[in-house]
């Protein structure tokens, strides 16, 4: 078993992997680690994830007030956001949000990342839905993000970034990883004429894989044969009427593409 000062490293190694991807600029990003259920540790606010050291580490409580920070280090500004994912998620362990340049970007375009394009994808990640927008810092983004914690294991943040989350934080950054490299996939896809999709038939396939995997976390795969096909993949892309209040047909109308492709790009451009 880790000790704390172990964690810590891990934490300051996943922050620079963040940082050096690209995942983040300057300050922005942050990452905790839940040690048992009163006490986890987290990064802090104002400190670029690529610079950090083991000192600026901090421990909070579950209601994520401080027990321990070295001035004048702090508490991330987003410790709000994760908090709640601990106390809706028993399961996890770690929680990272970032900035990812692709995934960001159709967060900004208001598009949830549903479609069935890739079998890794479709096994480990399943859908990522797009949570409203909430002023950061504040209880709206962790009150926007909890209606899809039972469901889902990342969720896009409206006009702000990506959170992921698992059993550890190898596991939680793993998929704020494989969360970028799919909207990278899907956006190229895109402008080569649209991607290839699965059909059911395909999709339950990998469901099963991923079944018989016993991967841990919330998946259509577990979740959406009990629910009447109720989320993503099973009921052709149903959570993109959730997130973005229309069908999910209305993302191939040919004039929206053509809005959003100029919103990423100029996102990619800046």
């Amino acid at each position: 078993m880790q000790n704390e000062y172990e964690i810590k490293k891990q934490i300051l190694d996943i922050g620079k992997r963040i940082y050096n991807r690209g995942m983040v600029a300057a300050n922005d990003g942050n990452i905790s680690v839940k040690l048992n259920d009163h006490e986890f540790l987290c990064t802090p606010t104002g400190v670029s994830k690529g610079f950090m050291t083991p000192e600026m580490i901090c421990k909070v409580n579950e209601k994520g007030e401080v027990i321990q920070a070295t001035a004048p280090y702090r508490p991330s500004s987003e410790i709000k956001m994760h908090m709640r994912v601990y106390e809706k998620r028993p399961d996890v362990g770690a929680v990272v949000h970032a900035h990812p340049t692709f995934a960001t970007s159709f967060a900004i375009a208001g598009i949830p990342l549903t479609q069935p394009i890739m079998p890794e994808a479709v096994i480990s990640l399943g859908c990522v839905p797009i949570a409203k927008y909430g002023t950061p810092s504040t209880n709206e983004i962790p009150d926007a993000v909890e209606e899809y914690l039972p469901y889902f294991d990342a969720v896009l943040l409206e006009s702000h970034g990506a959170l992921s989350y698992s059993v550890d934080l190898t596991q939680a950054y793993y998929k704020m990883e494989s969360l970028e490299f799919y909207a990278e996939l899907l956006y190229k896809s895109r402008m080569l004429g649209g991607p290839k999709e699965f059909d059911q038939k395909t999709v339950e396939k990998l469901y099963e894989i991923r079944r018989k995997m016993g991967l841990p976390g919330k998946h259509p795969a577990n979740l959406c044969q009990n629910k009447g096909g109720s989320n993503c993949h099973n009921c052709g892309n149903g959570c993109g009427s959730v997130s973005t209040g229309g069908s999910s047909e209305a993302n191939t109308d040919p004039a929206l593409i053509a809005e959003i492709t100029r919103k990423v790009m100029e996102q990619l451009n800046k």
